[in-house]
């Protein structure tokens, strides 16, 4: 099976990063998590950028990555949980890659980073809380910016993946020119 480039979205904690390393070595394909691809480009952490120039200046960068990201060679792309408020990311995404939406429940994903003090996001009295909101705006975002969604719930990665793959060999989408 040739694919393009397969682009996970989803929640901060959904478990893009971690699927899509194993995604990426099962079909053969380069990985890519743009928020590294950001910190190497800025030269810090996200979450220090967010604090000095604010989240407007992140997000214009972001989608600059997005863009150059989701065109070039095959690969597998793991985006931010924001990625998808820009509708220019959106489309990019939508258009240039086959998106998989990693769908997580607020409770799931508050289970899975409770405890990561790297999320500036969650760093709030109520992280449960700010979870649910961010679900519940992005929530149709991503629905909207996927060709696909697969609810990631409590199977294991190795599960999740091979839930993708058959998603993918069942699809037209998943194929490139012959």
């Amino acid at each position: 099976m040739t694919v393009r480039t397969v682009a996970l979205v989803g929640l901060p904690g959904s478990g893009k990063s971690t699927i899509g390393r194993q995604l990426a070595r099962r079909l053969g394909l380069p990985f890519f998590d743009s928020d590294h691809v950001i910190e190497q480009r800025i030269g810090c952490a996200i979450g220090e950028f967010f604090r000095e120039q604010g989240e407007d200046r992140f997000r214009d960068i972001e989608s600059e990555v997005i863009s150059l990201l989701a065109g070039g060679e095959p690969k597998v792309l793991s985006t931010g949980g924001g990625s998808v408020l820009r509708e220019s990311n959106r489309r990019a995404l939508h258009e240039n890659t086959l998106v998989v939406y990693l769908r997580s429940s607020p409770e799931e994903v508050f289970r899975r980073v409770r405890h990561d003090r790297n999320r500036p996001l969650l760093q709030v009295d109520d992280p449960l809380q700010k979870i649910r909101d961010l679900h519940t705006q992005r929530d149709p975002l991503y629905e909207e910016t996927a060709h696909f969604t697969i609810d990631t719930g409590r199977p294991s990665v190795p599960t999740l993946v091979n839930m993708i793959v058959m998603q993918l060999d069942m699809s037209d989408i998943g194929q490139q020119r012959q």
